[in-house]
């Protein structure tokens, strides 16, 4: 097996903190920086700090880069379109909603996507498990609905990059010859969810399950789930996992930035996040938050550690991926070769500041990983 790593494009800014940058919650709080002081250490999404990020993450030999989405990002089809003339060969893993869009509009704009970048496009289906950011984007569709929705939206989607089209009635979509204007290269569908309507739409529909970084045990549980799905499909699909790095020449000097992350915030600002955490739809969300509990110790990083070198401190103040690989290069590369064990072959990976962890964990771990014959 060969391991396929990805960058993440921080498109509602970057920092050298969990708050100021990043998916922060509440959402104020990653405007704001809440009681932080980060002046001068904020990075602004503009378009020249995004094309660093991916020049960086190109340059380094990262496979693609997640541009995500939600109200506290920029827009991701937009950007990742900007950024097409900055590099040549990285790959956007663009993030969408079902909901927001038709299955054949979404055809239309990646067929261009595709011939414009030199198919260099996938896509990451986000259901949404945030009610309160579902309504900002008026979407009132029920969570385990969402799914079904999706499962009808990603088959008149494929159907669409067909000769024959898609002509199709579902409970969601209604549409007539459904056609992209010129034949293209269908974009990988990349999906993740942890409740049961998310298994059959995976295992029917996509090429990767994604995952957030539970312990190894947890993640093989969710593989052998899909996989088995899968092949009562007739299918196969790929697996990958969702992660942070913090990852340096000595193990201390990691638990240190991880412990400069904990110091930097205020209890008071963790137990709001937390709350607004709490009343996520989202089952993901909800493994994420039992790792950690919201209980913590300020002064000792290693008190959020759920499995070895893996870190439950980042979804204190972020939703979404909650968990950080942490330690040097070569605890990093252990862990991530125990993930490799129980059947996953693509890391999605980000790091506070982003293109600084992109060194560390490029420089510092994959070659330990070549060393391994886990990447070639």
């Amino acid at each position: 097996m060969t391991l396929t790593f990805d960058w993440f494009l921080p498109t509602t800014g970057d920092s050298r903190a969990l708050v100021g940058g990043g998916h922060s919650v509440p959402s104020d709080l990653g405007r704001s920086g809440g009681s932080i002081d980060t002046a001068g250490r904020f990075r602004e999404p503009d378009l020249r700090y995004l094309a660093l990020v991916a020049r960086t993450a190109e340059d380094l030999g990262f496979d693609a880069v997640l541009t995500p989405t939600g109200t506290p990002c920029e827009d991701a089809w937009v950007v990742a379109s900007a950024l097409i003339p900055e590099t040549e060969r990285l790959k956007f893993l663009v993030a969408l909603r079902p909901g927001l869009v038709t299955p054949t509009l979404l055809a239309q704009m990646s067929s261009t996507f595709q011939r414009l970048s030199g198919n260099r496009l996938l896509l990451n289906v986000v259901v949404g498990g945030d009610p309160s950011e579902q309504l900002r984007f008026g979407d009132r569709v029920a969570k385990d609905d969402r799914y079904a929705r999706a499962a009808e939206f990603l088959q008149v989607f494929r159907e669409s990059f067909t000769e024959a089209g898609s002509s199709f009635t579902g409970d969601y979509y209604d549409v007539e010859d459904a056609r992209t204007r010129r034949a293209a290269e269908v974009p990988e569908i990349y999906l993740g969810g942890s409740s049961a309507a998310a298994g059959p739409v995976t295992a029917a529909h996509t090429d990767v399950y994604l995952t957030w970084g539970e312990p190894p045990s947890a993640v093989a549980e969710k593989i052998a789930w899909i996989r088995g799905l899968a092949e009562a499909e007739g299918r196969t699909v790929r697996f990958g996992v969702r992660l942070h790095t913090i990852s340096r020449d000595r193990s201390e000097d990691a638990w240190a930035f991880a412990s400069t992350l904990l110091s930097q915030l205020d209890p008071a600002e963790v137990a709001r996040a937390q709350e607004v955490l709490l009343s996520s739809e989202s089952e993901g969300q909800r493994r994420m938050r039992e790792l950690h509990g919201g209980r913590y110790d300020p002064a000792d990083a290693h008190s959020l550690e759920v499995h070895p070198a893996l870190w439950s401190g980042i979804g204190l103040m972020r939703s979404g991926a909650g968990t950080a690989l942490v330690g040097s290069h070569a605890e990093v590369a252990d862990l991530i070769a125990e993930y490799a064990a129980v059947g996953v072959e693509e890391f999605v990976l980000s790091g506070y500041p982003h293109v600084e962890e992109a060194y560390w964990f490029a420089e510092g771990v994959v070659p330990l990983l070549r060393r391994r014959g886990l990447v070639t």
